[in-house]
């Protein structure tokens, strides 16, 4: 007994001593992806929502237009920073951090499409406060349709960067997708896993193979605050992640494409992986949706090539 009672007794202490250590590395990994500060909060305007304080920055006079960015590991609305001022010169412009992403508040709540549905629709209702055009990027496109789709009354023009796939859209969480959530809401552990998903090597090269036109020449600045941004909150950080791989944010949005009548334009990257097929999906859908083609870009045309995006939305708004 005295044998066993110590086997256990070393086994607690194995396990607690390496629980331990694997939560000050979490603390130290998150602490030092924040050192270059790559996300300015000097503007301090926070929506304060019944899910979590939202971030943004309101920006220039004139018709609004809201900025969204992608739900990539890190997304937030940093990417917007190379057309923004530009875009102020003429247009009131938004531009948050949707809930759990960037510098907006991470909360444990299950991030789902109608989540961000709602808070979009409420960002316009108490922050912009009349009817507004929206440029969205990539996943968040699904987010806008089925907002728009729901209170129409709030959006005016849209403009789609890069949407994701209707078909992968479809796709609902089964067996392995929600032991995956799990897994890495496990406390401590799950964050160590989703820190290797967002390391400095896997963001980098996620850049080189997936999102860069050039992979010679990423955007060093935005890799950075993808960085930065997917380690913000601690390990709150992992939550948009988690459910979003989950596929917890997936819905058909088939049904709301087809049925509303607002502009729809998008802005596709001559590289975007099956953008072409993509692009004539969501016209089969919607005949009214126009459509262009940056060249030399690929995810981020509105940062690849700034001036060309530009005048897409001067033709377009």
């Amino acid at each position: 007994m005295k044998k066993h009672s110590k086997r256990l007794l070393s086994a607690a202490a194995l396990v607690m001593t390496t629980t331990a250590t694997i939560h000050i590395i979490n603390k130290v990994i998150a602490a030092s992806a924040c050192l270059k500060e790559m996300l300015d909060t000097d503007v301090r305007n926070y929506y304060h929502w019944r899910f979590g304080d939202i971030y943004y920055t309101k920006k220039g006079k004139g018709s609004p237009i809201l900025l969204i960015h992608d739900m990539l590991p890190g997304g937030s609305g940093y990417e917007w920073g190379k057309i923004e001022d530009d875009l102020a010169l003429e247009h009131t412009v938004y531009n948050l951090d949707l809930p759990g992403c960037g510098r907006s508040e991470k909360s444990g709540i299950t991030y789902t499409n109608f989540v961000y549905v709602q808070a979009i629709c409420d960002f316009i209702k108490n922050v912009i406060g009349e009817k507004t055009d929206v440029i969205v990027n990539g996943y968040a496109v699904s987010f806008v349709v089925m907002a728009c789709h729901n209170e129409k009354d709030l959006f005016n023009k849209i403009m789609m960067v890069n949407p994701v796939s209707l078909s992968s859209l479809k796709q609902m969480p089964g067996k392995k997708e929600k032991l995956l959530r799990r897994c890495l809401e496990i406390p401590v552990f799950g964050t160590l896993v989703y820190h290797m998903v967002v390391s400095r090597d896997a963001v980098n090269n996620e850049f080189i193979e997936n999102y860069a036109f050039d992979p010679f020449h990423p955007d060093r600045d935005l890799q950075d605050a993808y960085y930065e941004a997917a380690h913000r909150g601690g390990c709150y950080a992992k939550n948009v992640y988690a459910n979003k791989a989950s596929k917890y944010m997936n819905i058909d949005i088939t049904r709301g494409l087809k049925e509303i009548d607002n502009s729809l334009y998008i802005v596709e990257g001559e590289a975007e992986n099956n953008g072409e097929a993509i692009v004539e999906a969501y016209k089969n859908v919607n005949p009214s949706v126009e459509a262009v083609t940056l060249k030399e870009t690929k995810h981020f045309p509105h940062v690849e090539v700034p001036e060309q995006f530009l005048e897409q939305v001067g033709i377009f708004f």
